[in-house]
């Protein structure tokens, strides 16, 4: 490893021991690979995605109570986890549960996940829950940084190499780590060695097969335990999400020797046992399909309000932000308001958990009394499975056809300038256009500004280099200029620290200074002495 690369290990007070690593004073190995899946994880098959905001808490001791036999963390930032004590205690600290593990820690260029609740003892080696940390990170020592604070409160770390958005892109980390294999392969080298607990790691797929066979044998070679593979590429999302590559995952898991976790094109319980059976994987991860149906591990499709009223009970007993529980009942409650689309607005509004407690009993009373309106032999609307008031699967529309000419499709913003974006605006302008309703979004309104001769950003309108701010300050520091219009006065600075510097007198050479008068400080101290 490069002899320039330097961990800084922070002092970490363990809340709880680590099981598996200490018993009755013995320390035990780290576990690795499938002895860590079959020991730690209980031998795990239906696990819960990470979900930024949505599998918190609250949200994970449901779907435990429901089939799920491991979860994970929403996603952390490794870096704001490290620097931030308020981010740990919020994230992680506060939400340490019995029921909640096992539990893997996951990161965004930095990950963590934790330990097994219970150590050897009674039921040892039977299914016990876990507890998994991701993070997100770009940079080994911060993301080993992270992991060593986080390793005491779950069973494993998993480092985020999935997450394809945009908020990925611009942070540098996610699924925008896929080519970057050399640095992926220090930080999993360092966490492996550093850690008390295994390291896992989550990805997509390279549309070739034969690469991403290369690239999880990479993260294997490097340290990694556990792989849990997302069947479609970092360009498959939203709209162009399409079908998960069950193949891809079939190809990993043939050529790797660690478990791999298969997430992709799971709505049902039966998708779980197809899966498994045509691509041999260790266990399935459902994301969406739990976000609509927590009970779809246990193979059951129950009423919409039985789901909602479990998880309102848990939040008061484990709050979590409001903007998280509205969201889960968006998801519970959203083919009920496709129908009954005037308590839409009344969910979005509410400020209180009992507001939203309140809205969620409404529904439920509608969808009863849709239900004794139901005829015999009365199949649900809308090409659905099951009637509004059951839990289901979403199915994500596909974009829209694009004009017959090129078979293209076309984006949102291209409709809105279609279509003048005056008359119909999306829901964020209409939200700006309420708190000030003089706005306007016609773009012949907008001011223009003149680019930057170097860079394309807005120029400073008395810069004189005719460059914006952050191009003047380098080309003004490497010609020593000055420009007032942006406030930069490195000539002017420098003439006065010469100046200043020619006005200073000289100081006498020591050598050439005659002996100094001794002075009677010796005496004096002599004599305090004595």
């Amino acid at each position: 490893m490069d002899s320039s690369f330097h961990l800084v290990i922070p002092v970490v007070h363990r809340v709880c021991p680590h099981p598996p690593l200490s018993y009755d004073g013995v320390e035990m190995p780290k576990l690795e690979g499938f002895e860590f899946w079959s020991r730690t994880l209980g031998g795990a098959r239906h696990v819960v995605a990470p979900m930024v905001d949505q599998s918190e808490l609250a949200w994970r001791l449901l779907s435990r109570r429901h089939g799920a036999q491991l979860c994970y963390t929403p996603m952390l930032h490794a870096q704001v986890f490290v620097r931030d004590a308020n981010y740990r205690k919020e994230n992680l600290y506060c939400e340490v549960c019995p029921e909640d593990r096992p539990l893997i820690v996951q990161v965004t260029g930095e990950f963590l996940w934790g330990p097994a609740a219970k150590g050897p003892g009674p039921g040892w080696g039977s299914w016990q829950l876990s507890r998994l940390f991701q993070f997100c990170a770009n940079d080994p020592e911060v993301f080993v940084q992270a992991a060593l604070l986080a390793q005491d409160h779950c069973d494993a770390i998993d480092l985020n190499l999935g997450c394809p958005q945009m908020i990925a892109k611009r942070g540098h980390y996610g699924a925008f780590l896929q080519e970057e294999w050399d640095l992926l392969q220090r930080m999993i080298l360092l966490a492996h060695e550093k850690l008390s607990v295994p390291v896992t790691c989550k990805i997509r797929v390279f549309p070739d097969i034969d690469k991403t066979v290369r690239y999880a044998r990479m993260l294997e070679k490097a340290g990694c335990q556990l792989l849990t593979v997302h069947g479609r590429t970092k360009e498959q999302k939203g709209p162009l999400s399409g079908p998960a590559s069950w193949e891809h995952i079939k190809a990993v898991r043939k050529a790797v020797a660690i478990p791999v976790f298969a997430n992709g094109n799971i709505q049902c319980l039966r998708d779980v046992e197809r899966c498994i059976q045509d691509t041999g994987v260790q266990g399935v991860m459902s994301a969406e399909g739990n976000l609509h149906n927590p009970a779809l591990f246990e193979g059951r499709s129950p009423a919409v309000w039985e789901l909602a009223d479990e998880y309102l009970a848990i939040v008061q007993r484990h709050p979590c932000p409001l903007s998280y529980v509205r969201a889960h009942l968006f998801k519970l409650w959203h083919h009920t308001l496709q129908v009954h689309q005037q308590l839409r607005e009344e969910l979005a509004k509410v400020k209180t958990l009992e507001g939203i407690a309140a809205v969620s009993q409404e529904l439920k009373l509608r969808c009863q009394e849709d239900m004794s309106r139901q005829k015999e032999g009365e199949k649900p609307a809308g090409g659905l499975p099951f009637f509004h008031w059951i839990c289901q699967p979403y199915f994500r529309p596909g974009p829209k056809e694009g004009s017959r000419e090129n078979g293209a499709a076309r984006s949102k913003r291209a409709l809105e300038e279609e279509e003048g974006s005056v008359d119909v605006l999306s829901k964020n302008k209409q939200k700006k256009q309420l708190r000030n309703p003089h706005k306007t979004f016609d773009p012949s309104l907008k001011p223009k500004y003149a680019k930057c001769d170097q860079c394309g950003n807005p120029k400073g309108n008395r810069c004189v280099f005719n460059l914006c701010r952050g191009c003047c300050k380098k080309q003004a520091s490497q010609e020593t200029a000055d420009c007032p219009g942006h406030g930069l006065l490195f000539k002017t600075k420098l003439e006065k620290s010469l100046a200043w510097k020619g006005a200073q007198p000289r100081l006498p050479d020591p050598q050439q200074a005659g002996p100094r008068e001794p002075t009677g400080f010796p005496e004096v101290v002599g004599s305090a002495l004595a």
